[in-house]
């Protein structure tokens, strides 16, 4: 078995918190932060498990922010 890290990234819409590995490209959701990374993981698990990505097969995507001008 081998692990790798990849990013969660975590926000709350309504009333539960959405996750997103922005790597692989799983979303999932919880009640809670904690159930919310639990569920991305295991997601995240069974998406690679499936697709068998090598190390090379996932590229970096860069996470930054941007300003815009607006009315």
């Amino acid at each position: 078995m081998r692990t790798k890290t990849f990013t969660a990234i975590i926000h709350k819409e309504e009333d539960m918190y959405v996750a997103e590995c922005p790597e692989v490209g799983t979303i999932d959701q919880g009640e809670t932060i904690e159930e919310a990374i639990a569920n991305l993981k295991e997601a995240t698990r069974l998406y690679l498990e499936e697709c068998s990505l090598s190390d090379t097969d996932t590229s970096p995507r860069f996470v930054t922010s941007i300003e815009v001008n607006y009315a």
